[in-house]
C-alpha cells in the first residue's frame, strides 16, 4: 500500500492577493457597495456577497448565506433512520451517493454493525464515482467562470456517462438513495462492471486532454496562480478539509487518517500542493481524479462474492419471498418497516471524505427508530466561511475564479 503523497511544486513568486490595495492606499477614495448574488451564475448556488469597493478593488466583504435552509437536522429527528437517506441526496446534490454512504455508516457506527466486504466494496465504488462526478462540475463550471467554456464541454459530457452508470445502478440519476442502513438496496446488476470498466478506459484521455488545455495554458495559469492563497495555518483555523485543505499542502485525508469501508486494502496517493493558490487547488482536484480512477480500477477488478447486506434479523427485513409466504416474515416486515431499526442509546460522530471535504454525522440516540439529535458537518459551510478572509484586496474579476476554487454546494452549506 503506498503512503507517499504527490505536491505540486510552484515557482517562488509574490502573490498578488493585498498587493493592489497596498499599492493603491494613498489614493483610496469614496467607496461603493456591491451585491454580488444571491442570483449569480458563479457564486455556485445561493450565496450573496456584499462587496465594498474602492474601484475594482475589494476592500471588505460581508457573505449573506441561508438562502436554501431546509432544516435537515430538525426533520432527521421526527424520521426513522432510513427514511433519512433521501434527504442526504440533497446535501452535496453532485455526489449522492458519497452522501448515502456517509450518513449509512453513522448510523451503523451507533449500531455497532460493519457490512459484508462486498458491500463495502460497492460502496467505496459509489464513493469514487461520486467524486469524479462532483470534481468534473466543479472543475468545468469554474473553468467557464474565467472563460475556459471548452472543458465545460469535456467535462459535462463525462458526467453524463456516470450518470448511465448510476442509473443502471440505482434506477435514478441524479438523487439515488442507494443505500440503505445495514447496506444497499441491490447489488451491481449484470453489465455494471464491464460498463464501468469501459467508462473508465475512455474517461482517461479525456482526463489527460482537459489537463493539456488547462495546466499549462498561458492565460488560465495567469488567472489563477498566486490568487487566493490559503496558509496552512488559515486552512487549519478556519477547519478546511478535503481538497482545499490539501491544496494548502496538509496531507490529510480520511481514507488514510481513519481508514473506512476497505480503503486501507487500495493503493493510491494523496496529492497536495505547496502555495495553496487557486491554481493548486485546481491541480489537486485533477490529481484525485485520477486516483479516483486507480481506485475504481483496483475495486473492480478484486471484487469479492457473497452478502452485501449486515446479518441482524431483528433489525433487517426478511427476503421478499419470505414475506410473500409466510406470515411470521409479513409481521416482521411490517415491524422494521413502521418502527424502523432498534438503535442502542448513545452518542456517535462519524466523518467521510467526501468530494467537498470532511462530511461528518453526529448522532445523539435515546433508543429506538429515530436519533433524539443529528447534527450535520457540511465542508461546503467551512469553505464558504474563509471568502471573509480571502476576498479583501483581490479585484472583482477575481471573485469568480475564488469562488470556483473553493467548490462548494449550497444544498450542504445552508442544510
Amino acid at each position: 500500500m503506498s503512503t507517499t503523497s504527490l505536491v505540486f511544486e510552484q515557482p517562488d513568486t509574490l502573490a498578488r492577493t493585498l498587493q493592489g490595495l497596498e499599492e493603491s492606499h494613498d489614493m483610496l477614495g469614496e467607496k461603493m457597495t456591491l451585491n454580488m448574488g444571491p442570483s449569480h451564475p458563479a457564486t455556485h448556488g445561493v450565496l450573496r456577497l456584499e462587496l465594498e469597493l474602492d474601484g475594482e478593488i475589494i476592500t471588505n466583504v460581508t457573505t449573506h448565506i441561508g438562502y436554501l435552509h431546509r432544516g435537515d437536522e430538525k426533520i432527521a429527528e421526527n424520521m426513522q433512520y432510513n427514511q433519512f437517506v433521501p434527504y442526504t441526496d440533497r446535501l452535496d446534490y453532485l455526489a449522492p451517493l458519497a452522501n448515502n454512504v456517509a450518513y449509512a455508516l453513522a448510523v451503523e457506527k451507533l449500531m455497532g454493525w460493519e457490512i459484508p466486504p462486498r458491500g463495502q466494496t460497492i460502496r467505496v465504488i459509489c464513493c469514487e464515482l461520486a467524486r469524479i462526478s462532483a470534481h468534473l462540475l466543479g472543475l468545468g463550471a469554474a473553468s467557464m467562470d474565467i472563460g475556459a467554456i471548452s472543458v465545460f464541454m469535456f467535462t459535462f459530457a463525462q458526467r453524463e456517462k456516470i450518470y448511465d452508470l448510476c442509473e443502471l445502478l440505482t434506477g435514478a440519476r441524479f438523487t439515488t438513495s442507494y443505500t440503505r442502513i445495514g447496506g444497499q438496496v441491490r447489488d451491481l446488476p449484470d453489465g455494471f462492471a464491464a460498463q464501468l470498466k469501459e467508462f473508465l478506459r475512455n474517461f482517461k484521455p479525456v482526463l489527460e486532454e482537459v489537463s493539456n488545455l488547462l495546466t499549462r495554458n498561458r492565460i488560465f495559469v495567469d488567472r489563477t496562480r498566486d490568487l487566493g492563497i490559503i496558509s496552512q495555518e488559515t486552512a487549519i483555523s478556519y477547519a478546511l478539509t478535503g481538497p482545499n485543505l490539501r491544496g494548502s499542502g496538509i496531507a490529510h485525508d480520511l481514507r488514510r487518517a481513519n481508514p473506512y469501508l476497505d480503503y486501507a486494502r487500495y493503493d493510491f496517493e494523496i496529492p497536495v500542493g505547496s502555495v495553496g493558490d487557486v491554481y493548486d487547488r485546481y491541480l489537486v482536484r485533477m490529481e484525485e481524479m485520477r486516483q479516483s480512477v486507480r481506485i475504481l480500477e483496483q475495486a473492480i477488478n478484486s471484487l469479492p462474492s457473497g452478502p452485501i447486506n449486515v446479518v441482524d434479523p431483528k433489525n433487517i427485513p426478511p427476503q421478499k419471498e419470505a414475506v410473500l409466504e409466510k406470515m411470521e416474515e409479513l409481521i416482521h416486515h411490517f415491524i422494521v418497516s413502521t418502527q424502523g431499526v432498534d438503535a442502542p442509546p448513545g452518542e456517535v460522530y462519524f466523518g467521510a471524505e467526501n468530494p467537498k471535504g470532511e462530511l461528518g454525522f453526529y448522532i445523539h440516540s435515546k433508543g429506538g427508530g429515530s436519533p433524539y439529535r443529528l447534527k450535520i458537518r457540511g465542508p461546503s459551510f467551512m469553505n464558504c466561511s474563509i471568502l471573509q478572509k480571502m476576498l479583501p484586496g483581490c479585484m472583482v474579476s477575481d471573485v469568480v475564479a475564488i469562488i470556483g476554487s473553493l467548490d462548494f454546494v449550497f444544498g450542504e452549506c445552508d442544510r
